[in-house]
């Protein structure tokens, strides 16, 4: 299976950027699945419903939130009746939406994609490491499996955390990825147990920023440390961001993990197709 993890949309021009790109992206890598994390794509907090319909027609599978997933009030009563958008795992019972999608991909094959977040420096949820055990208990990986292909998405700030995640779960997810810090890290790889890793897909936004937030307001946060007017997203031109994972058909395990990042100001990385 093919598949490529987008992180963090941020504001119109992560948006605008990621629909754009995902139709030619789908075609010219032959994917078979598509996750993007969209929970910073309306103006940088939520995401509206009208944003995640256009993300869905543009070749977005499946959608996962975060810690902003209630920003936009709106979202509740859309989150209910789509099976495809997922927020934390670990948010209590009782919360709107659910953790986990599995969805249809071709071949006749599924794919179970999970989202938690962390505790580290984050609102205090329940613990998202038997949270996603539990969740993963209830499908078998690979080519005779309940699935063939298993994502997490970790949405945490501590890169410690996200790390252990990935090696809790070495050798029974496809590809477990870091979201929610914004910024590529280097060291996207196969772990030893055939999991995909990256501690973070980076954001999908205009890089010219902080985190994807205008640079001068958000840098005067730190040099007065009073708020000042509202953040507001970047509008330059976007990076898109992500991980493109290609697994075993026969296990669901990861042959290869290899970066993608496409237009704006970093470095350009496009996987082999």
């Amino acid at each position: 299976m093919r598949l490529l993890f987008l992180g963090d949309i941020v504001g119109r021009a992560g948006r605008d950027a990621v629909n754009a790109a995902l139709p030619n992206l789908r075609r010219a890598l032959s994917l078979d699945l598509v996750v993007v994390n969209a929970e910073n794509a309306s103006h940088g907090f939520g995401l509206a419903p009208e944003m995640a319909r256009a993300l869905f027609a543009a070749g977005a599978d499946v959608l996962t939130l975060g810690n902003h997933a209630w920003d936009r009030k709106e979202i509740i009563p859309y989150i209910a009746d789509e099976p495809r958008l997922i927020r934390p795992l670990n948010y209590p019972p009782g919360t709107p939406g659910r953790g986990a999608a599995v969805v249809e991909v071709p071949g006749g094959r599924r794919a179970l994609v999970v989202q938690a977040m962390g505790r580290l420096f984050m609102e205090p949820l329940d613990d998202p490491f038997r949270a996603v055990q539990a969740e993963l208990a209830k499908h078998s990986l690979g080519a005779q499996g309940s699935v063939q292909a298993v994502v997490v998405d970790i949405h945490a700030e501590a890169s410690s955390e996200k790390q252990a995640m990935g090696h809790s779960f070495d050798g029974r997810a496809s590809l477990v990825i870091g979201t929610h810090t914004h910024v590529p890290t280097a060291d996207a790889r196969v772990l030893p147990g055939g999991t995909a890793f990256q501690t973070d897909a980076g954001m999908c936004g205009d890089y010219d920023s902080v985190i994807g937030m205008g640079k001068g307001g958000a840098s005067l946060r730190f040099w007065r440390k009073v708020p000042s007017e509202r953040l507001a997203p970047a509008e330059g031109e976007a990076t898109i961001c992500g991980l493109f994972v290609e697994t075993d058909d026969a296990t669901g395990l990861a042959r290869r993990a290899e970066p993608l990042r496409l237009g704006g100001g970093l470095s350009p990385a496009m996987p082999r197709p």
